[in-house]
């Protein structure tokens, strides 16, 4: 089964489990929170909670039997971040799941005893979630999204696919560590391979539209999104309509740009499902402070013939040959 594939079925398999499935059934329940930075509508983000749980299921733990999941969905927002956390912890759950630095950071101020399991997060020693990577010290540990150096592949890729590219617009949000990091690395790669690049703020629709409207008015532009952060995955509609009006080749961070020309990073999918088994540890007695932060194990490489025709590009070879998936 394709991986885009997958995910319709896991999404429409999680929207379509009952009500009672989530019911606490005796006393021997173990609760688990799980604050997630997308719409609970999120096609995307139905498929990563039920990843989450099919992985829980793996390791012998059956929802609405001696597990119980209580979701909170961010929508992107800050202030729900604050106030999901904080409800999360008052219904005293053995261990919360957070998808975000921001939220694992609400997470946090709400409570400090409560384990806490990150997924798509960057940097977490730097943004102060944990002390170090190998030995996080306090109540969170995780999963690394990427590192900064994934947003210079980004610059390679779209290099590759769109040779003629000589100015590059970074999409990035300046506020947060993904952002300005992820920035910073294609600053330092841009010069090797010829291009300018100009910094758009992604923090608000209006200042996206504005942004790229005004850089695609001169001739051999690209885009590059770097990230993953809450407000780029919150404006990511958008940022493939602009694309597509002015005919920019955009690369992307994450498979949830549907119809992107181009996206490589890390898998979500696979992320979560990992988390379920540091879940699983921390229910069975492990410490968060004691389980490393570990960082990716799977990349995926995805390219759209479709939109690349639609902007007259021919895809090498090469770049086809490395492909984890080619959407025609």
């Amino acid at each position: 089964m394709r991986r885009r594939d997958f995910i319709k079925v896991i999404a429409v398999s999680a929207a379509a489990w009952p009500p009672a499935a989530r019911a606490q059934k005796s006393s021997s329940v173990r609760r688990v929170g799980v604050l997630m930075s997308m719409a609970s509508d999120d096609s995307a983000g139905q498929a990563y909670s039920a990843a989450f749980a099919q992985g829980l299921q793996q390791l012998g733990w059956e929802i609405g039997s001696n597990i119980r999941i209580d979701y909170r969905w961010g929508s992107g927002d800050t202030e729900r971040f604050r106030k999901y956390a904080a409800e999360l912890v008052g219904l005293s759950p053995d261990v919360i799941v957070g998808t975000a630095a921001s939220i694992v950071r609400a997470l946090q101020e709400a409570s400090r005893t409560i384990p806490i399991v990150f997924v798509t997060t960057i940097d977490p020693v730097g943004s102060g979630l944990v002390a170090s990577l190998s030995h996080p010290g306090g109540n969170a540990t995780g999963f690394i999204a990427s590192e900064f150096s994934q947003s210079a592949k980004l610059l390679e890729l779209l290099k590759e696919i769109a040779p003629g590219v000589n100015r590059v617009a970074v999409l990035r949000d300046p506020t947060v560590p993904p952002g300005s990091g992820g920035f910073a690395a294609v600053q330092t790669a841009a010069p090797s391979f010829g291009v300018e690049l100009t910094a758009i703020d992604v923090q608000s629709a209006d200042a996206i539209e504005r942004g790229i409207t005004e850089f695609a008015r001169a001739p051999n532009g690209g885009l590059l999104i770097v990230g993953p952060t809450s407000s780029m995955t919150q404006q990511r509609d958008l940022v493939v309509t602009l694309a597509a009006k002015y005919r920019l080749p955009a690369v992307y961070h994450s498979f949830v740009f549907a119809g992107a020309l181009l996206v490589y990073g890390t898998s979500s999918i696979d992320q979560y499902r990992r988390a379920a088994d540091y879940v699983d540890r921390i229910l069975k007695g492990e410490k968060p402070a004691n389980l490393p932060v570990q960082a990716p194990t799977k990349y995926e490489l995805i390219i759209n013939l479709k939109t690349a025709k639609a902007l007259g590009l021919t895809v090498p070879q090469s770049l086809l040959a490395r492909a984890d998936e080619v959407i025609e």
